[in-house]
C-alpha cells in the first residue's frame, strides 16, 4: 500500500501571494519557487521514499520564517519520528508534532465496541480531533501523515473519498 501525506499551506493572510519556500533543492524548483499560499498537495509514495523528511522540511522552513506549523502523525509514533529527525541534525523539540493514536488503543476488552465496527467510531473520532486541533491554532503550514491511516479506517473507497473531501473543505473554510 502506498502511503500519502497531505501538505497544506493555510491562508490566514488573505492578500498574500508570496510562495512558501520548502528549502528543498529540486522540489522548490518543481513548484516554481515554493508552494503557492493556500494550496494543498497530496504526496504519495512507497515507504522509504522520504515523504516524512520532506514533510518535516516543509514545517521547518516555515518555522524559520516565523510561521506557525504543525506536523500531525496518524501512523508513526512520535519516538520513531524523532529518531528519524536526529540523524539529519534537526532538534525534534523544535518541530511541533501532534500524535494521533487509535481511540481504541489501550482500553480494556470489555470497554471496546461491540455494536458498531470500531473503524466507524475511530474514523469519526480521528476526523473530529483533526479538525478541533487545526481549528484551535492559526497555522500557516500543516502536514497530515499518513492519510493511509484514514483510508484503513474508512473501510471503503467511497467513504475515504468523502472524508478527504470534507477535510479539504474544512481546510478551505479555515482560511
Amino acid at each position: 500500500m502506498c502511503h500519502c501525506a497531505l501538505f497544506s499551506s493555510l491562508c490566514f493572510q488573505k492578500n498574500t501571494t508570496a510562495r512558501l519556500d520548502i528549502e528543498t533543492p529540486g522540489f522548490d524548483d518543481i513548484l516554481l519557487g515554493g508552494s503557492p499560499p493556500c494550496e494543498m498537495y497530496l504526496l504519495e509514495g512507497e515507504p522509504g521514499t522520504e515523504k516524512t523528511t520532506l514533510a518535516m522540511q516543509f514545517i521547518r522552513a516555515g518555522m524559520t520564517r516565523g510561521e506557525r506549523g504543525l506536523y500531525i502523525t496518524l501512523s508513526e509514533p512520535r519516538e520513531e519520528l524523532e529518531g528519524s529527525i536526529r540523524p539529519r541534525g534537526w532538534d525534534p523539540s523544535e518541530i511541533p508534532i501532534a500524535e494521533f493514536t487509535p481511540a481504541e488503543a489501550g482500553i480494556s476488552p470489555e470497554e471496546q465496541y461491540t455494536v458498531l465496527h470500531p473503524s466507524e467510531i475511530e474514523l469519526a473520532t480521528t476526523i473530529q480531533l483533526l479538525t478541533e486541533t487545526i481549528d484551535s491554532m492559526k497555522l500557516a503550514r500543516l502536514v497530515i501523515d499518513s492519510l493511509s491511516k484514514l483510508r484503513l479506517l474508512a473501510s471503503d473507497a467511497m467513504r475515504y473519498r468523502h472524508q478527504l473531501l470534507a477535510l479539504k473543505q474544512f481546510l478551505l473554510d479555515a482560511r
